[in-house]
């Protein structure tokens, strides 16, 4: 019979010596989660070691990721794919041990946590998809979406206001397999909490419509065992189990101390600790007899087996179903995908309207949405602005049963609602989604302000790291939006989200550009996409090759659009509103005998990836380069401008109009710029 005291011990003394040896961690909390883990990880969580990617596997986050330790411990007991002496790398260059957990570079790593809250915030989103796909997908007899997703959090997670905005969105969606345990050890960086952390914990989730249990003792491995297994029988509401813990635990003189929390306990100190736990192993050894009662690869594997046999069972069933189920949670698009991109963009492209491009965004969406029913949108309360929402995207409800609300068609297939009303929640929306995508099964997208990404830049920035397919829409993006003034108008935004790695960042300039912007971004499989969309309406800019919006840059239109037949001796580049200034100013300057190039920008980071000889053929050696945004000028610098027509102070509050003259966004002021700067060479 398994020692769940051994066990919860292994953990202790794998924490202990991986970050002494490092000299470099946080022990604490992994000696204090030692007994929640053996409850969970021994007798509730449905995983196979031998296959990380299952897909109706449980979901476990650790959303105080600098518990780091605990998790490594548990994948390498459990029997995944992570030796000790990967443990014995904590934290070193390359292993697959980094400082916190990352998705992707450890096998069974769910998501990157380390920020506080966010970890929490995904689990909501993993708890969505879930429920959401289960109700898509599952027949009668043939639960093939049915699994739990499970976090550990501590007092840092709930301090961060984004456990607020997510937690409250888990209540009202009714996630009831959605099972969160509290480390409630009353402890931070900065000692005793109780001096800043006054809050009434459980009053606070009953009033987001959770179950609360406990509080508990977190070291009462049976007590925690029986809060997760009553957890799980809710119908209807997600269910917080607060586990009281000592940080610590087992170390005469660091337990429940500060000093337990972010630093080594020292060869000392872990000698009195082993030998007050009664733990005799030598470092980075564990016994024999632990570690057949932590290993899950058979349970795992017989489990994993039995859910193939359903799924075979059900594709006989529901063929058509099954395989679409395996597409979705492949993350892999439709067949059709590329016949409804070259649909959306020839049909903006032959409309030529002129539209704000937050309406053209929506526009491109009814495309794309009819399409792609893994399509999961949504607005921070901003949905008439944003235009996130389409004829087939109907808003997510739920009934007072806490059962997705659906329809059923003609051919059976069923439909949930596919825009959600996310609340004034910007940051708790972003990292949700991240949650969503982690899950598999729908590539979700959110819409707010684009001054407003400053509140989820966070979350925009962990999906960056995480190499995941979420797609922000960011309206009302320049002083073009008019009267709301500085604190709505967007000026450093564009240039501050250009430098998040591995962000592709969309400025379109009208519905072809958009609709092109959108199915890039949906081919975006390892990346995030921030699009940023105008207020005002945006005349349709003729083209002769569409092929090439794709690249991020292309020339649309050469000297002789603009009445001159000579070589250009300027290049214009703009992005968004501010490709139909450079087409004026095109004019303007011809009309002074002055040829100039325009090149439409609305990718700068996709650009940036093409070859060195695609960039000469669009921006060509030796012409002076001039820019046009109405935002910071400091990222443009990079293409060799001899100028920039920007914006580096704040907006004003007046009609658009106005702001553009006031700030010099003409055609004239354009043209004047390129004028002076041919005359300075």
């Amino acid at each position: 019979m398994a020692n769940p005291t051994n066990m919860a011990n292994a953990v202790r003394a794998l924490a202990m010596d991986a970050v002494q040896q490092a000299n470099s961690g946080h022990p604490g909390a992994p000696m204090g989660m030692a007994d929640m883990a053996v409850a969970l990880w021994s007798r509730h969580l449905k995983h196979n070691p031998k296959d990380p990617s299952w897909a109706n596997r449980d979901r476990f986050v650790l959303s105080n990721g600098h518990g780091s330790m605990l998790i490594y411990a548990l994948l390498h007991l459990t029997g995944y794919d992570l030796s000790m002496d990967e443990l014995k790398n904590f934290r070193q260059l390359h292993s697959k041990t980094p400082g916190h957990p990352e998705v992707g570079v450890t096998p069974g790593i769910e998501t990157t946590t380390g920020p506080l809250g966010q970890g929490v915030s995904n689990a909501v989103g993993m708890a969505l998809a879930e429920k959401l796909m289960a109700k898509q997908f599952n027949r009668d007899g043939f639960a093939v979406v049915d699994h739990h997703t499970y976090t550990f959090l501590g007092d840092g997670c709930l301090m961060e206001g984004i456990s607020h905005e997510a937690c409250a969105l888990a209540g009202a969606w009714k996630l009831n397999k959605l099972v969160a345990l509290y480390d409630s050890n009353g402890i931070s960086i900065d000692g005793q909490v109780d001096p800043w952390f006054v809050d009434d914990t459980p009053a606070r989730f009953k009033a987001y419509g959770w179950s609360v249990i406990g509080p508990i003792d977190g070291h009462d491995v049976d007590a925690v065992d029986r809060a997760i297994a009553t957890a799980k029988t809710s119908a209807d509401k997600p269910t917080l189990i607060v586990c009281t813990t000592a940080i610590g635990k087992g170390s005469p003189n660091r337990a429940n101390t500060a000093k337990a929390h972010g630093e080594p306990l020292g060869a000392e100190e872990i000698a009195l600790t082993r030998e007050a736990l009664g733990w005799r192993a030598e470092p980075f050894h564990i016994p024999k007899d632990v570690y057949a009662d932590w290993a899950a690869a058979a349970q795992g594997k017989a489990i994993q087996a039995a859910w193939r046999e359903l799924f075979k069972a059900y594709k006989t069933a529901h063929p058509k179903l099954a395989l679409e189920f395996v597409r979705r949670m492949k993350g892999d698009l439709p067949k059709g995908f590329q016949q409804t991109a070259f649909d959306a963009v020839v049909s903006a492209h032959t409309k030529a309207e002129t539209v704000a491009s937050r309406k053209a965004s929506q526009i491109a969406l009814e495309f794309f949405t009819a399409a792609l029913p893994e399509m999961l949108g949504g607005s921070a309360d901003l949905t008439g602005s944003n235009l996130t929402n389409t004829s087939c995207t109907p808003n997510l409800r739920m009934d007072a049963a806490g059962d997705v609300v659906a329809t059923v068609d003609d051919n059976g297939d069923v439909h949930t609602g596919r825009h959600i009303n996310y609340g004034v929640r910007e940051f708790g929306m972003a990292a949700i989604m991240n949650g969503v995508a982690l899950h598999g099964g729908f590539i979700p997208y959110g819409g707010t302000f684009l001054t407003f990404s400053d509140y989820s830049r966070n979350a925009i920035r962990m999906a960056a790291l995480m190499k995941l397919r979420v797609i922000h829409v960011f309206t009302h993006d320049s002083i073009g939006l008019g009267e709301d003034g500085p604190t709505h108008q967007s000026v450093e935004h564009a240039a501050s989200l250009r430098l998040i790695p591995n962000l592709d960042v969309w400025r379109p300039g009208d519905p072809a550009e958009s609709a092109v912007a959108w199915a890039t971004a949906l081919q975006n499989k390892d990346r995030p996409t921030a699009m940023l969309l105008s207020r005002q309406g945006l005349p349709y800019a003729p083209k002769t090759d569409l092929d090439r919006i794709s690249k991020g840059a292309y020339v649309l239109a050469e000297p002789s659009e603009g009445g001159m037949r000579k070589r250009a001796q300027a290049v214009i580049s703009a992005t968004g509103s501010e490709v139909q200034l450079a087409l004026k100013a095109q004019v303007e300057l011809a009309a002074r005998g002055i040829a100039a190039r325009v090149v439409s920008m609305p990718s700068t980071t996709t650009f940036d990836r093409q070859d060195n000889a695609y960039k000469v053929s669009v921006l060509p050696k030796g012409v002076p380069r001039i820019a046009v945004e109405m935002g910071s000028s400091d990222g443009w610098w990079k293409y060799g401008c001899a100028a920039v027509v920007g914006l580096d102070t704040f907006g004003e509050s007046a009609p658009a109009p106005m702001l553009l003259e006031h700030f010099g966004f003409t055609s004239k002021n354009v043209a004047d710029t390129v004028h002076k700067v041919l005359q300075q060479a």
